[in-house]
């Protein structure tokens, strides 16, 4: 009866609905002080009540008894200041359960959810710590300094947990430790976030929250060094060094939109970039901006990147269990949080 209590209070923060909010959805079948009542574990609905209940928060009824918890350490916004505390506890709990229907199928499949970095607590004191740190990683992921094809499913591949939703909240990303700090998980707001470089850019941004030991600085302080991080990782020092010289006195925009299409890093972050390398002056980077801004290429810039950037690990692992046979197609249906009917119909199989 309490983990009920519990998931019920759960499946109505993530939907975004008081007490109340949920009495008037279900045209009052149910009191306000009924809900509060189950929510205390005082009593348990029926099974039509139960099925109301699972229509009007978007869940499926294992949700309430699923036994895979996931425990969110602090998460890092961006945006955080725009941001209600009400929205922020629902998106909290909206990525608890992706992360929990995840964690369970890898469970099911027997994949170890271990991530490690030997390099996660270096102290971090200038830009070129936080250069070394971009270095490093690639190293370990074996990129060279050549472009990232697809940066979503290079995460996944690297035990980052990277969760997509469609959210009408005004921010692009975050990011929090999981299970007392064994699994790291990125979230992405694809509702605000309307380009793949922009995507790319945040997902690193967010992977630097987790990686780089920040703790002693500003929040401010915190966002600069977390952005060039973002900015190392995709577009390396000696790559850049090689595509635009050691030291320029003009940009133009043909050029910078060319390193754009092929390392999927925006006009903007690439102009930044070779400011912080000493490549362009501080003069010279504020005239520039200025250009973007007048033009109105600082929100939609020109010459799009036109790569793929999506989160599928966790389709590919669902119907490998399922292939595999190690869950029914009701079981699929439900970690795919969808009712029987609409996942047999948007997934034909073949006997």
């Amino acid at each position: 009866m309490e983990q009920f209590a519990d998931r019920l209070k759960s499946a109505r923060v993530m939907a975004g609905l008081s007490l109340q909010d949920l009495a008037d959805k279900l045209k009052n079948r149910v009191t306000r002080q009924a809900l509060h009542k189950y929510e205390k574990g005082e009593f348990m609905p029926d099974s039509e009540m139960l099925g109301l209940l699972c229509d009007a928060l978007g869940v499926r009824p294992d949700y309430f008894y699923r036994k895979t918890e996931v425990k969110m350490g602090e998460i890092s916004f961006r945006k955080r200041q725009s941001f209600p505390v009400k929205d922020r506890k629902g998106l909290e709990e909206r990525a608890k359960d992706k992360l929990e229907r995840y964690l369970e199928l890898e469970k099911i499949l027997n994949i170890s959810t271990d991530f490690s970095l030997n390099f996660k607590d270096r102290p971090i004191k200038s830009n070129e710590d936080v250069e070394k740190v971009a270095s490093d990683l690639r190293k370990a992921w074996k990129l060279g300094n050549d472009p990232i094809f697809n940066l979503i499913e290079l995460l996944e591949d690297n035990k980052i947990k990277v969760i997509e939703i469609e959210s009408a909240d005004t921010f692009d990303g975050l990011s929090a430790w999981a299970n007392d700090g064994t699994i790291p998980v990125i979230v992405l707001n694809n509702s605000n976030i309307k380009s793949l470089d922009r995507k790319r850019f945040t997902a690193l941004h967010e992977l630097a929250h987790l990686v780089l030991e920040l703790d002693e600085y500003t929040e401010k302080q915190k966002e600069k060094f977390c952005n060039y991080f973002a900015g190392a990782m995709l577009l390396p020092e000696d790559t850049l060094r090689k595509e635009v010289g050691n030291s320029r006195t003009k940009l133009l925009l043909p050029e910078l939109g060319a390193i754009k299409k092929q390392y999927g890093i925006s006009i903007q972050a690439i102009a930044y970039r070779m400011k912080d390398l000493g490549i362009i002056t501080l003069s010279y980077f504020k005239q520039f901006m200025f250009f973007i801004n007048q033009s109105g290429f600082k929100i939609e810039e020109p010459f799009l990147y036109e790569g793929q950037e999506e989160s599928r690990r966790f389709n590919q692992l669902l119907f490998r269990a399922l292939g595999e046979e190690l869950i029914s197609m009701s079981k699929a249906a439900s970690l795919n949080n969808q009712k029987l009917a609409e996942f047999r119909e948007k997934n034909l199989m073949i006997a």
